[in-house]
């Protein structure tokens, strides 16, 4: 899954931190998303998505399969 999160939070000014606070998760959480090493729940998604004011196409998309 590929995501936009650290683009997003760039335009909002605010880090990885103060998302994490946002969605009650750790700052390590945020960071391994952000990375691609941690696959968030929908739960996280919509969250995150809903701090952005974006749809969850917008801030999250599949890796493509070829």
């Amino acid at each position: 899954m590929n995501n936009r999160i650290r683009v997003e939070r760039a335009e909002l000014r605010i880090t990885q931190e103060e998302l994490a606070k946002m969605i009650g998760v750790s700052r390590q959480t945020i960071n391994a998303i952000e990375t691609n090493r941690f696959v968030p729940s929908a739960i996280i998604v919509l969250k995150i998505a809903r701090i952005f004011n974006k749809p969850v196409e917008e801030v999250f998309s599949l890796e493509d399969d070829d």
